[in-house]
C-alpha cells in the first residue's frame, strides 16, 4: 500500500509505517523538451572559497571552468545562515521559518509541497543523493526523501565523511571512497539509467563537504603541502568536491545530455570561521553577509550559451519557483512563496530584483543529528533483521503544529535586503535594535546609517515586520 505524507497526517502518527514512495499524478511529456535538472549544494562553502572568486590558494579548476562559461551569480544568498533551513528553502521556495525549520536538524513539515513532488507532476523522475538533513533517512518516516517526493535516494541524515554509510531508500549501505565522489557516483548511476528515458530527471546532489571535521584524501591534501595541516585538509576537501563535480559535468557531456540539462550549484550557508573565506562580515551562523552570501553558478547551454555574470541579488528560495516556471508546473493549493522565478534573469530581461528578500535567524536551538552514529546503528539493526521504530528517530511528529507563536514579537536576528540597502532587526532579551547598511558602498557592513536615513529606516522596518508577521502566520499553520 502506498501512502503519502498528507494521508499520514490524517491517519495519525502513532506506530504507522509509511511506504518510501509517493502516489502522485504523473503527466508524461512526450515532446522531450523539458530540461533535465541537477541541483548541487556544498556544505559550508563560503563565497570566497573558490579560485574563481579570487582565493589565492584553493584549486577549483572544474568550478572555475563552469563559472567561465555559464551564468555566474556574484550576489547569491542562502535563505538561512545554517544548513537545514537553507535546504528546506530549496525544497519549498519558502523561508524555512514558515514551516518551523529554524536551525540544523529541524525537518520539513509533511504538509509542505516540495520541488520533487512538483516536478513529478510534470513527468520527472526524481532522485536525491548525499546529505538530506531535513528529516530521517529511515523507512517509515514522513520526512525521509522518499516521503518528500524522491523516487530514488541514497542519502545521509547529515554531513558525512569518507567511506560513509548511506541509506539506499531506507537500507543502510557501507560505501568506500572519498565522500564527494561517493555522492557523485551514485548520482551518475541514476542519471545514466534515466538519460535515454522519455522522462526528464531531477537529481538533487548534496555534498557533505567541506563541513567539519575536514578529512581530505592524500591526493588532494598534498596539493597544499606548504600549508598547516588544518588548511591542507580544508582546502583538500573542497578540491575533492571540485574533482567529483567535474566528473559529474564531464559525464553529462559523454552522455550527450548537457545541452538541455540545468546544472545549478551553490552552498548552504556562508564560510566557516577560522578556515573559510566569506563574502562579507562574519561567517556561518550569522545574518551578516559572511553568513549568507554563497557561490552559485547555473549552467544550461541550450538557454545560456556563453558566460554571463549577474550582480542581481538572488537566493536559494528562488530555485523552486524558477524550476516550476521552466517545467510549466503550477501546483494546486501552493502555499505562499518567498522566492521569485529567475527565468527573466536567465533570459536577460531584468536588471534589478523586483522583490526584496527577508532573512530571519530564529533563536530556537538546533537538533543534533550525528550521521555517522545514526547510520552505524541503522546498519547494525538491519544486520539483525530489525528496523528503527523510535518515533523521535523517525520524526513522526514532524507534521504536528503544537505551538502558536505571537504575531507581535519576532525574536532573533532578521534582515530585509532591498538592494542596495540592508536593514538588520536584532531582538534579544536585552531589547531591540536596528542597523542599516548600504551594501553597494559598504559591503562589509561597517557603517550603520540608521541615524542618517530615518525615513528609509521606518519604511524598511515596517516592511520587514509585515513579512515577519506573514512568516509567523505560516508557522502557526494558516497556510494548510
Amino acid at each position: 500500500m502506498e501512502i503519502n505524507r498528507r494521508e499520514f497526517l490524517k491517519l495519525g502518527c502513532a506506530g504507522l509505517c509509511l511506504s518510501t514512495t509517493r502516489s502522485l499524478p504523473v503527466l508524461s511529456d512526450s515532446s522531450g523538451m523539458k530540461p533535465n535538472i541537477i541541483l548541487c549544494m556544498a556544505d559550508d562553502q563560503g563565497w570566497g572559497d573558490m579560485a574563481y572568486n579570487g582565493h589565492p590558494i584553493l584549486k577549483t579548476p572544474n568550478f572555475d571552468a563552469m563559472a567561465a562559461s555559464a551564468l555566474r551569480f556574484d550576489r547569491f544568498y542562502a535563505a538561512a545562515p545554517v544548513c537545514s533551513p537553507t535546504r528546506g528553502s530549496v525544497m519549498t521556495g519558502r523561508h524555512p521559518n514558515r514551516f518551523g525549520c529554524f536551525k540544523w536538524g529541524h525537518t520539513l513539515r509533511p504538509q509542505e509541497l516540495t520541488i520533487a513532488e512538483a516536478l513529478r507532476t510534470a513527468g520527472y523522475v526524481t532522485g536525491h543523493f548525499g546529505k538530506w538533513h531535513l528529516g530521517s533517512v529511515c523507512k517509515g518516516s514522513p520526512v525521509n526523501p522518499g516521503a518528500s517526493g524522491f523516487d530514488e535516494w541514497f542519502s545521509a541524515p547529515n554531513f558525512f565523511d569518507n567511506d560513509p554509510i548511506l541509506s539506499q531508500e531506507g537500507i543502510a549501505v557501507q560505501t568506500k571512497g572519498e565522500s564527494s565522489m561517493v555522492t557523485v557516483n551514485a548520482a551518475i548511476e541514476f542519471i545514466r539509467k534515466h538519460a535515454s528515458s522519455p522522462k526528464p530527471f531531477l537529481a538533487v546532489v548534496w555534498f557533505g563537504s567541506p563541513h567539519n571535521p575536514h578529512e581530505a584524501i592524500e591526493r588532494d591534501r598534498t596539493l597544499y603541502k606548504d600549508q598547516v595541516e588544518k588548511f591542507q585538509n580544508f582546502y583538500g576537501e573542497i578540491t575533492g568536491m571540485d574533482r567529483a563535480f567535474g566528473k559529474l559535468r564531464q559525464q553529462l557531456r559523454e552522455m550527450d545530455i548537457h545541452e538541455n540539462t540545468i546544472l545549478w550549484y551553490c552552498s548552504d550557508n556562508g564560510g566557516l570561521p577560522g578556515v573559510g573565506s566569506t563574502g562579507g562580515r562574519t561567517n556561518k551562523g550569522k545574518v551578516y553577509e559572511g553568513g549568507l552570501r554563497v557561490p552559485a553558478i547555473l549552467e544550461w547551454p541550450a538557454r545560456i550559451p556563453s558566460l554571463r555574470i549577474t550582480a542581481i541579488p538572488c537566493n536559494t528560495s528562488d530555485i523552486y519557483p524558477t524550476l516550476l516556471e521552466i517545467a510549466e508546473v503550477k501546483m494546486k493549493n501552493q502555499p505562499l512563496l518567498d522566492g521569485i522565478s529567475l527565468v527573466p534573469l536567465i533570459d536577460g530581461k531584468i536588471k534589478t530584483r523586483p522583490k526584496p528578500m527577508g532573512f530571519w535567524d530564529h533563536p530556537t536551538r538546533g537538533i543534533g543529528t550525528p550521521s555517522k552514529k545514526l547510520m552505524s546503528e541503522l546498519l547494525e539493526l538491519q544486520k539483525s533483521g530489525r528496523e528503527v521504530d523510535d518515533p523521535s528517530r523517525l520524526r513522526l511528529d514532524a507534521g504536528q503544529i503544537t505551538k502558536q507563536y505571537p504575531e507581535n514579537s519576532f525574536p532573533g536576528h532578521a534582515a530585509w535586503l532591498d538592494w542596495s540597502w540592508k536593514l538588520h532587526r536584532i531582538e534579544t532579551k536585552k531589547g531591540l535594535k536596528f542597523e542599516l547598511y548600504d551594501l553597494a558602498n559598504d559591503p562589509q557592513e561597517k557603517n550603520d546609517l540608521c541615524s542618517q536615513n530615518t525615513e528609509r529606516l521606518g519604511l524598511m522596518k515596517d516592511r520587514l515586520e509585515e513579512w515577519q508577521r506573514s512568516v509567523v502566520r505560516s508557522l502557526n499553520g494558516e497556510d494548510y
